[in-house]
């Protein structure tokens, strides 16, 4: 505004005044041109200045008479106060930023305080719970106490009369098949020397057609003697495996185990010290009726019990249809082991 008022005395002090007019108050006919106002410029650097202008564009000092005679100041001012404002917000985000973790440090310090009387409360609480609920379980500890006491001497003598029953049924059932198979089954098969057994052979069939006589004698199931079917009197069969007690025994049963079932056999008992010629020999006696061996395991009880024999023999006088076989390959029969046990 002091601009403003400064600017028309000095355009006052520029123009020409004015021709002095006609006395009569007319006006001439032509009046003189105003001169122009001198163009201003800055004091300081020369640069021009619009009308109105009070700040130099060029250095920043200001026009005489404005508010300030030098323009670095004030944009100093200015800028220097910008810069206070930049840094107390930068200050004051960094005081915000510092304070954000303290508060949450203080928190958790507070959440471990809380936490630890937490779990010394319950056992605080629990045991006076328990305390005035000790008669429930009085009353159900001596409930049980009763039941186990009175169950204990029952289960004692149920346990021994069971015993006693087991004990009883096992020993009856060894008398119990003795009775059924003769008490033949309770003694042990009598003890054979190597080579008490050999192949009865009164019709001197060739020594080739038959096995080793000591497989049969052997306690091995997997081997035993074999006697080979004559094709010309196929499915007949004139032959026998002939043991030697080497001293009379009463004998009780007879225990065969063959691979070839089937076969009909008759076992034979005889004393003396040589075998008898022939299975027709009145020094044979029968043991045993003539059978039919239905099974790989054969149990024969034997007849005469009462008397003794040294010689025993297991005769074959047939064998099953399987062993017969053909004259370019003849059967044979097999007689895997044989046992014989006291009466």
């Amino acid at each position: 505004m002091e601009t403003l008022t400064a600017d028309p005395p000095e355009q006052a002090l520029t123009e020409s005044p004015p021709a002095p007019g006609p006395a009569n108050g007319r006006v001439p006919a032509h009046t003189p041109a105003l001169t122009p106002p001198a163009p201003r410029s800055c004091a300081r650097c020369g640069a021009p200045l619009a009308d109105g202008q009070d700040w130099c564009l060029q250095c920043g000092s200001g026009v005489p008479g404005s508010l300030g005679s030098s323009g670095w100041r004030p944009a100093g001012l200015i800028v220097g106060s910008v810069l206070v404002l930049a840094l107390c917000a930068a200050a004051a985000g960094y005081a915000a930023l510092s304070k954000s973790p303290a508060k949450a440090r203080v928190l958790t310090t507070t959440v471990a305080a809380v936490a630890t009387p937490a779990p010394v409360t319950p056992p605080a609480t629990t045991t006076p719970l328990i305390t005035p609920t000790t008669k429930i379980p009085l009353g159900t500890i001596k409930a049980p106490k009763i039941p186990i006491k009175v169950v204990i001497p029952k289960i004692t003598p149920n346990v021994t009369v069971p015993l006693e029953t087991k004990t009883t049924a096992t020993t009856t059932t060894p008398s119990s098949t003795s009775t059924g198979g003769s008490s033949s089954e309770a003694p042990k098969a009598i003890l054979l020397d190597t080579n008490a057994a050999t192949t009865y052979n009164p019709y001197n069939y060739p020594a080739s057609t038959f096995g080793d006589p000591s497989l049969a004698i052997d306690g091995d199931s997997s081997t035993g003697w074999t006697a080979q079917v004559d094709p010309a009197t196929a499915p007949k069969m004139a032959e026998g495996l002939l043991i030697d007690l080497k001293a009379p025994q009463k004998l009780g049963a007879l225990e065969l185990i063959t691979a070839s079932p089937g076969l009909t056999v008759q076992v034979y008992g005889a004393n003396g010290n040589t075998v008898p010629g022939s299975i027709t020999d009145p020094a044979w006696v029968a043991l045993s009726p003539s059978m039919v061996v239905k099974k790989r395991h054969q149990h024969i009880t034997l007849r005469e019990s009462k008397r003794a024999f040294r010689f025993v023999t297991l005769w074959i006088s047939r064998a099953p249809e399987s062993s017969v076989g053909t004259p370019q390959a003849p059967g044979h029969v097999t007689v895997d082991e044989l046992e014989l046990f006291p009466a």
